[in-house]
């Protein structure tokens, strides 16, 4: 399996001429298929993923993790230069996504509400778990077993004049199994990197997990016990994928610096970096 970051917050200074922005999109060559997992903010996925070699035309999957913009604005973009390939996500929530910190700030953070309509019959809304390609499943119920990110509280449905705090039921996760192993893909992991890992495990058993990869919504900044996770919240994140003798960890996006940080402290060579151009051998 090779996976290639078309988009991430930062670059690799090795690639030259590649456009880092806010989201994340990962291509996912297994063998003959190949999937891509969200399509960043804009439509800089295609200019990086001629850069970088990817053939975006003949994609056969396209997964969307959640509808946030920064994941699912490329879709414009994408489905301009692929006529064919299905895209898994789970239904729109009932409302606009905003983010909003305090009474006088509030922003829109959800997808262009239109891209669903025009392009209707390229979308396939997952509501079980759904093998999609050989070996690539898709986890649209995820547990609740362990807390979520504190991140979240400030992540809101608007519907009407009623603001209420994102459930986030329009987040779904992804694992591959190859090769009698587990990869596991987040977006942004909003209902909680534990509970997807629990989630995806329970379905296969103690298959080993060879790699993790995504945003891991793991906010440290501000520095409030409701808002932001704390070191130690982030800590214990890390000793129990430990247990899990997960093999590699790649996070990045919505993964802050001090809480990568603290995750590496505690995982060691396990954990690295994201970057947008970043090509992983798995």
């Amino acid at each position: 399996m090779l996976v290639t970051t078309l988009i991430e917050n930062t670059k690799t200074d090795e690639r030259i001429g590649l456009t880092a922005e806010h989201g994340l999109s990962l291509h996912i060559s297994l063998g003959q298929e190949t999937i891509l997992f969200d399509t960043g903010a804009s439509g800089a996925l295609s200019d990086n993923a001629e850069r970088l070699g990817i053939d975006l035309p003949h994609v056969d999957a396209a997964v969307l993790s959640h509808h946030h913009y920064d994941h699912g604005g490329g879709l414009h973009r994408f489905f301009s230069l692929n006529h064919n390939a299905t895209v898994y996500l789970k239904r729109p929530p009932e409302g606009a996504c905003y983010f909003k910190d305090s009474p006088k700030y509030e922003r829109f953070i959800g997808l262009d509400s239109e891209i669903l309509k025009t392009h209707r019959g390229r979308f396939t809304y997952v509501e079980q778990t759904t093998e999609i390609l050989t070996g690539v499943y898709i986890f649209p119920k995820i547990g609740n077993t362990r807390p979520k990110p504190k991140g979240n509280s400030r992540l809101y449905i608007k519907k009407g004049t009623t603001w209420s705090v994102d459930p986030f039921e329009h987040e779904l996760a992804m694992a591959v199994r190859e090769n009698d192993t587990l990869s596991i893909f987040t977006g942004c992991a909003h209902n909680g990197l534990l509970n997807i890992i629990d989630t995806i495990s329970a379905t296969f058993g103690r298959i080993p997990i060879r790699l993790v990869i995504g945003g891991f919504h793991l906010v440290t900044i501000p520095k409030s016990t409701s808002t932001a996770d704390s070191e130690n919240d982030i800590r214990n994140i890390a000793a129990t994928i430990d247990q899990y003798l997960v093999g590699m960890v790649y996070t990045g996006h919505c993964t802050s610096d001090k809480a990568y940080d603290i995750l590496k402290s505690v995982l060691g060579e396990k954990m690295q970096r994201l970057h947008t151009g970043s090509v992983l051998q798995i």
